[in-house]
C-alpha cells in the first residue's frame, strides 16, 4: 500500500501571512487536523491542532498572530509512491499526526495517523498487529535474566558480569555454571559441577555406531543430524510432558557431548581413528585432546577455555532465537538445538572464522596490505572478519581475543595486527561513517589456528560453546512460556477475488 492510497486530497493550505483564526477556520471547515502552509505554491510549514493548543496556553491572540510564527517550518515530507510502512516510521518516529505528500514541488496530499489507521482496519476485526521492521530489529520480544548485547556501547554480559571479565578471570565450567544457576560457584561447587559434566562427556552407543555412516557431511549438518539421534535415542519427550529437573539434566549431557560427537566426526570424516574422552581434563583441554589426539598445553587450553567463554552466549541473535521459537511450542530439547545449528550454519549469523584467515592468506604479508584491502573496499567487496549487526564500535569480543592472540605469539598474529590497522584506516577513508571494525571472527580464527584447531572446524567448536547458551536459553523459555506466533502484513492483490473456471468448466 502507497501513501497516495492513504492520502487526504486536496490539502487544504494557507499562507504564512495569513492568521492562526483564518487557519483554524480553514481545518474547522474542512474537519480535519491540519493546514499545510504555502509559499508561491511551495511547502514551508505545517499547522497542526497541537500548534493551535500551544498558541492558545501561551495565550496568543488567534485573531493577530500570523501562521508563520507558529507552523511547523520545512516540515518533512512524503512522495506519493513511498510505501505505508515509510510514511508510519516518519510519523511516529518524529510524533507527527500529519506530513504533507509532495510530488515534484506540487503539493497532492496529506497523510496522517488516522489515515493510517483507517488503512490498519482492512485487517479482521479483534485482530491486533503491530508492523516491526525487517530481521525484527530493535524489536524487544521477551525478557530474559541471561545476559545482554549493549552494541553502541562495545559491551555485553552474562547474567549481571561482563563476559570479557569472565573469560579473563574465570574457567568455562565456572561461566556454564553461572548461566545455570545464576551465580558464580564458589570453590566447592565448582569442584563439583566440573567433575559431573565431565562424566556426561561419552555418546550413547546407537549415536557411536552410526556416526562413521554420516561423518562425511559438512560438520554442522552432521551435529543437527546426531543431535537429533542423539535426543531419539534417549528416549527424550516434549519438554511439556518432563519437569525442569529433567530437561536440566539433558541439557547438561547434550552440551558435554557436542564436543565429541564434532572431533569424534572431524576424525572419521579425516581417515582417523576416534579419540575416546578424558574425565580428567577440562572442557576446553578434552576437547583439543580429542581433536588432535595430544594432550594440549596449558597455553593453549587456556585460550581455547576464554574462546569458549567469549562465544558462550550473546543475546538475541538468529539461532538462540530459533531455540527459543522451537521450545515454545514444547518440542523437545533435541528439537530446538537442532533448529540452532540450522540457524547457525547460514553465513550471514554464524559466518565461518576460517574466511577471515583465508582473506590472510590472500593477501599474502603485511607489506601487500594497504594495496589489496583498497582495492577489495573500491570494488564494494567484504572484508571478512569485520562489521557487525549490532556493534557500532569495536567488537570486544575481537578485542579480548586479539590479546589472547598476542599471548600465543607467532607471525600470523603480527600480521593479523597490521592487517587490522591498516584496513580501519582504508575503511574509514573510503566508507566514512560506516563505523566498520573487526568483529569476533576476525582474531578467533588466529586464537583457534594458533592451537592447533583445523579451519573447517572454526565455526565448530563456537557451536560446542554456543550449545551451552542455547540450552540456557532453553529453559529460561520453559519457565514462563507462551507460544510464539508472530504475525505478517499481507500486501498481494486485495482478497476475495473470484476464482477463474478451469479450462474445462469454460468449454462445457
Amino acid at each position: 500500500m502507497l501513501v497516495r492510497d492513504l492520502m487526504s486530497w486536496p490539502a487544504v493550505t494557507c499562507g504564512p501571512g495569513n492568521t492562526v483564526a483564518s487557519a483554524a477556520g480553514r481545518m474547522r471547515e474542512a474537519e480535519i487536523g491540519s493546514v499545510v502552509v504555502t509559499d508561491d505554491e511551495k511547502v514551508v510549514g505545517i499547522l497542526t491542532e497541537r500548534d493551535l493548543l500551544r498558541a492558545a496556553a501561551a495565550g496568543a491572540d488567534p485573531s493577530g498572530e500570523v501562521v508563520s510564527f507558529w507552523m511547523t517550518a520545512n516540515p518533512e515530507v512524503l512522495g506519493p509512491d513511498e510505501d505505508a510502512a515509510t510514511a508510519w516510521t516518519s510519523l511516529t518516529h518524529h510524533r507527527y499526526r500529519h506530513l504533507p505528500v509532495v510530488e515534484g514541488q506540487e503539493l497532492v496530499g496529506v497523510v496522517s495517523i488516522r489515515d493510517l489507521l483507517a488503512a490498519a482496519r482492512l485487517r479482521p476485526a479483534g485482530e491486533h498487529a503491530i508492523d516491526a521492521p525487517k530481521g525484527l530489529e530493535g524489536v524487544v520480544v521477551a525478557t530474559t535474566t541471561i545476559g545482554d548485547v549493549r552494541g553502541r556501547e562495545g559491551f555485553y554480559h552474562y547474567r549481571q558480569y561482563s563476559a570479557v571479565d569472565l573469560a579473563a578471570a574465570r574457567t568455562f565450567e565456572d561461566v556454564w555454571y553461572l548461566l545455570l544457576e545464576g551465580e558464580l560457584p564458589g570453590a566447592e561447587a565448582a569442584r563439583t559441577f566440573a567433575a559431573d559434566v565431565r562424566q556426561l562427556r561419552s555418546l550413547p552407543e546407537g549415536l557411536a555406531r552410526v556416526l562413521p555412516s554420516i561423518a562425511g557431511g559438512a560438520p554442522l549438518d552432521v551435529l543437527r543430524t546426531a543431535v537429533s539421534i542423539f535426543g531419539s535415542e534417549l528416549g527424550w519427550r516434549p519438554v511439556s510432558d518432563d519437569d525442569p529437573a529433567t530437561v536440566r539434566e539433558e541439557a547438561l549431557r547434550l552440551s558435554a557431548a557436542v564436543p565429541t560427537i564434532l572431533t569424534a566426526a572431524h576424525r572419521l570424516r579425516n581417515g582417523l581413528e576416534v579419540v575416546e574422552p578424558r574425565d580428567d581434563l577440562s572442557f576446553a583441554a578434552n576437547y583439543l585432546w580429542m581433536m588432535t589426539g595430544k594432550e594440549p598445553t596449558p597455553e593453549h587450553a587456556r585460550a581455547i577455555d576464554q574462546y569458549l567463554i567469549i562465544a558462550t552466549d550473546h543475546g538475541f541473535n538468529a539461532s538462540t532465537f530459533t531455540a527459543r521459537v522451537i521450545t515454545s511450542t514444547q518440542a523437545d530439547l533435541a528439537a530446538s538445538i537442532c533448529g540452532a545449528v540450522g540457524a547457525l550454519s547460514g553465513p550471514l549469523h554464524g559466518g565461518a572464522p576460517s574466511r577471515a584467515l583465508d582473506m590472510l592468506d590472500a593477501i599474502g604479508g603485511a607489506a601487500n596490505a594497504e594495496a589489496w584491502l583498497r582495492s577489495a573496499v573500491e570494488r564494494n567487496e567484504r572484508l571478512m572478519g569485520f562489521g557487525h549487526r549490532v556493534y557500532k564500535t569495536e567488537d570486544p569480543r575481537s578485542t579480548f581475543l586479539r590479546g589472547v592472540a598476542q599471548s600465543l605469539g607467532g607471525p600470523l598474529v603480527g600480521e593479523a595486527m597490521e592487517v587490522e590497522r591498516t584496513a580501519v584506516r582504508v575503511l574509514a577513508e573510503l566508507k566514512p561513517g560506516r563505523e566498520l571494525y573487526t568483529n569476533v571472527e576476525f582474531y578467533a580464527g588466529v586464537v583457534m589456528n594458533s592451537c592447533g584447531i583445523p579451519r573447517e572446524m572454526f565455526t565448530p567448536t563456537f557451536a560446542a560453546a554456543r550449545t551451552v547458551g542455547w540450552t540456557v536459553n532453553v529453559l529460561e523459555q520453559m519457565s514462563d512460556n507462551r507460544l510464539i506466533r508472530p504475525t505478517a502484513r499481507y500486501v498481494g492483490p486485495p482478497p476475495p477475488q473470484p476464482v477463474p473456471p478451469t479450462e474445462r468448466a469454460r468449454s462445457a
